[in-house]
């Protein structure tokens, strides 16, 4: 939890908390808008430097900074498991993801975003075009408090290895986070304030988004991104945004249900259920129903939220989202589901106990709301088909996931999915695959992380057309002559009117 507090004689003073113990973990200043503009011109005066080191010298740069967060990798878990109250093994994963997307995206970036030669027509066979892929120049980044790492180092990264400078404004939760992490880079190049961090709160953030810089990049809620996206079009500053929202999972009557049950249970309960990739709501064929709620059930009930080494995961970061899975689950249960294992005596703040629900109706706000909380979802479906019609009638999800012996057909039937990624008898794995572009459709998020896409992102594209000799065959002048004209249609008969 974090809070802000007036201080005599200073500015507003914002203090992070460990959610386990609600122990002081650090206080750190509410920038206001002079200090947030100064950093914003810091961050210019280092663009051109970084834009001109070209894709080979910001390559070393970046890798350079890689190593350096690898070498010093414990003291940033360290503080993650503060803020968030992750149990180690969950931080040191989240940390080591964040390294590869860092990593991949160095390694990359000159491959996808460099000059090419692009091919021409009869017509323009003059002309040597090519396209290239050239800086926005700043980007801010707003993370979010459920993966602080992870999550934002798919914008930092990508804008980074781009061409572009950065400043990051961690959530309030975890600003230790992100003072971590632009220190870690200044220590590598004082001088050159490629990225910066921004600490405060809600305000501090809705103030970068009026500072003009040349793209945003959010993650968090969907209240969240609305209001994001409204501040923005104040200034007409681009938006990349990726909203919370777990995914779904398709389970087929040929499924190796074992997997399933195991992947359904991690996907919905892993980070205490705070992981935007993971997985909200479980559609069975009617089938193998039961015997996959067994399986789910049965390890389910092993789990145990706590402070401790050997938990399985931690408390809820955001003190208010205990109160939004309570209402989930206290509707799910009004509207006529079940609890298969736990219900509303398993939220015992800051830890809620694993909840798996059965037969939950549709319009329940369990399914159409964010599923953020440690709560799975498992509903009886007739075939695939209707799976399909029930995930692209709530449409949050950036992800589903289909277990089934049938591999070509999952791949095919993929497509009827309005959704991002559709992974195949594997659930959350798929974010740690750095080639990989993630990013949802229509309301869920705006733009891609990752992957190629996720470097054109934070880039512009410029396309060049250089004339290399005088055309055979000119109709681009009021002087042309006829004869070229009739030469044009004729070729273009012998193109386009023939069959093949």
């Amino acid at each position: 939890m974090a809070e802000t507090a007036q201080r005599s004689g200073r500015s507003n003073v914002l203090t992070s908390y460990d959610p386990r113990t609600g122990e002081v973990v650090g206080n750190y200043a509410v920038m206001g808008t002079g200090e947030l503009n100064r950093t914003v011109r810091a961050a210019r005066s280092a663009e051109k430097w970084w834009a001109e080191l070209g894709f080979s010298g910001r390559k070393r740069w970046l890798l350079d900074w890689k190593r350096s967060i690898a070498r010093r990798a414990g003291e940033l878990v360290e503080i993650l498991c503060e803020e968030t109250g992750k149990p180690e093994a969950d931080a040191a994963i989240e940390v080591m993801l964040a390294v590869e997307n860092l990593d991949w995206a160095a390694r990359n970036a000159a491959r996808v975003l460099d000059r090419r030669r692009l091919g021409s027509t009869w017509l323009t066979r003059n002309q040597r075009a090519s396209v290239g892929y050239l800086p926005l120049g700043v980007v801010g980044v707003l993370g979010p408090w459920n993966n602080p790492v992870f999550t934002p180092m798919g914008s930092i990264a990508y804008a980074m290895a781009a061409g572009n400078t950065v400043v990051f404004k961690p959530n309030e939760l975890t600003t230790g986070v992100g003072v971590w992490l632009a220190e870690s880079w200044s220590r590598l190049a004082p001088n050159q304030p490629v990225l910066q961090v921004v600490t405060g709160d809600h305000g501090t953030g809705a103030a970068l988004c009026r500072t003009k810089v040349d793209k945003i990049a959010y993650a968090g809620s969907d209240a969240g991104a609305r209001e994001v996206i409204s501040l923005c079009g104040q200034t007409m500053t681009p938006v990349v945004v990726e909203r919370n929202g777990k995914g779904a999972m398709i389970v087929h009557v040929d499924a190796k249900l074992d997997d399933a049950a195991e992947a359904a249970v991690f996907g919905a309960m892993a980070n205490a259920g705070q992981n935007a990739n993971g997985i909200q709501r479980a559609y069975v064929a009617s089938s193998v129903y039961e015997r996959f709620l067994e399986l789910v059930t049965d390890q389910a009930r092993r789990l145990r939220p706590g402070a401790d080494k050997r938990a399985s995961y931690g408390p809820m970061i955001l003190e208010s989202q205990v109160d939004v899975v309570r209402k989930q689950v206290r509707d799910a249960l009004a509207r006529g589901g079940r609890a298969v294992v736990g219900g509303l005596e398993s939220i015992r703040e800051p830890y809620i106990e694993p909840i798996v629900l059965a037969d939950v109706p549709e319009e329940s706000v369990a399914i159409t709301g964010e599923g953020i909380g440690p709560v799975l979802i498992v509903n009886k479906v007739a075939n695939v088909d209707e799976a399909v019609q029930r995930i692209n009638a709530v449409g949050n999800g950036v992800a589903v996931s289909v277990f089934t012996r049938d591999v070509h057909g999952a791949e095919a039937f993929a497509e009827q999915l309005r959704v991002g990624v559709v992974t195949v008898n594997s659930a959350t794995a798929y974010a740690g695959i750095p080639a990989l572009p993630i990013g949802g459709v229509g309301e869920y998020g705006q733009g891609h992380h990752h992957g190629d896409q996720g470097l054109r992102e934070f880039s512009r594209t410029l396309a060049i057309a250089r004339k290399r000799y005088q055309a055979p065959v000119n109709l681009s002048t009021f002087d042309r002559h006829p004869r070229d004209l009739r030469v044009a249609k004729a070729i273009f008969r012998v193109r386009h009117r023939r069959m093949g």
